[in-house]
């Protein structure tokens, strides 16, 4: 299929969300199996299989695995047709963000693909971020609208923590009790923890899978007003695209684990932005972006994948940058009939 140069997000974006329903799927198996790396494998191997049939010339520019030596899609693999003409797109994802939870059959777990429509880009339009952690603070529109009015307002991943929830609460019309705060469950954000206690809103702590997590806050149908803390730096990409697409916020700042990893920022150019707070503007730019989802197990985004007899039934979310549409989707998968296209196999088979 050949894409008109127009609207290639508009047309080529059902393509991620295949992408993304079949990884759900055929990680579905190593549910609470206690096997990460092989769910992980599952996934990838399910993504490739489906960018082996996009006509684009896509390049992972933020893939999944260097952080935890998983198995993953690696910066600078290629992957779609590579066909002279086709679009040319840059891609972040995440075959499945909460592996720990997959494997332990916890909720909160999904697969997810932001891509940038490239053609024409004169400078990156998804940050690689050379870190493994970012400071982070995701917040909902009508907070980015209030800081748009008014910049003063302790709208930033350093301000104290009594005073951003006070804020949040003023301009949601909400009590401070009533203010959920979302955190992901890692000692390093135990001080933070005990911060939104003693100012009495609510929490709500994750074991693992923090980008469904930063991008509820955004979401019509989530109850997270902000989420804050310490996670994954590609992860902070991949909320950024989604957050673009429904008009939320993000600051984010590096957070070097060690005195070892500030250095090597610093020795590859990154000194200067140590200090710098990325919003999500700066972590993926432009309106040509798309952000896919499918849940695994049930997070603050999406409901995970559940089978009844033969059907099985996903839940995923379709966004478009230029547009501002958000599509819930709910596809009901005849596991008798269904198959996928795999890369191991490169044939399809069935689920």
């Amino acid at each position: 299929m050949s894409y008109q140069p127009s609207d290639v997000e508009r047309q080529i974006e059902l393509d991620f969300l295949r992408a993304t329903e079949i990884a759900a799927l055929n990680t579905l198996q190593w549910l609470g199996k206690g096997q990460k790396e092989l769910a992980d494998a599952a996934a990838c191997d399910a993504i490739r299989g489906m960018f082996d049939l996009i006509d684009m010339r896509g390049e992972i520019t933020i893939g999944e695995g260097i952080k935890d030596e998983a198995p993953g899609l690696f910066k600078g693999e290629k992957v779609g047709s590579w066909r002279e003409g086709a679009p040319r797109f840059e891609i972040a994802l995440d075959p499945i963000d909460g592996t720990t939870n997959v494997a332990k059959g916890m909720p909160n777990s999904l697969s997810c693909i932001a891509a940038a429509h490239a053609d024409g880009a004169e400078s990156p339009c998804l940050l690689d971020i050379p870190a493994f952690y970012m400071k982070k603070l995701a917040y909902p529109l009508a907070v980015r609208k209030a800081w748009i009015r008014d910049p003063k307002l302790p709208i930033d991943v350093d301000a104290p923590i009594d005073e951003l929830i006070d804020v949040t609460a003023r301009i949601l019309g909400k009590e401070v009790r009533d203010v959920m705060v979302c955190v992901l469950d890692r000692d390093r954000n135990q001080s933070l923890v005990e911060e939104i206690r003693r100012k009495g809103a609510a929490l709500r702590m994750i074991q693992d899978g923090d980008i469904a997590a930063a991008v509820a806050p955004a979401m019509m149908t989530s109850d997270i007003d902000l989420y804050l803390g310490i996670g994954g730096a590609p992860e902070a990409v991949l909320s950024a695209a989604g957050l673009q697409c429904l008009g939320g916020g993000m600051r984010a700042k590096i957070w070097p684990r060690d005195e070892a990893e500030r250095r090597h920022l610093v020795s590859i150019g990154w000194g200067d932005r140590l200090d710098t707070q990325f919003m999500s503007r700066d972590l993926a730019s432009g309106d040509q972006i798309v952000f896919a989802a499918t849940g695994i197990s049930t997070s603050p985004l999406l409901d995970g994948v559940s089978v009844r007899g033969t059907v099985a039934t996903t839940h995923s979310v379709l966004m478009r940058a230029k547009s501002g549409t958000v599509r819930f989707i709910e596809a009901h998968h005849d596991l008798s009939r269904k198959t996928i296209h795999l890369r191991s196999t490169q044939a399809e088979r069935r689920v």
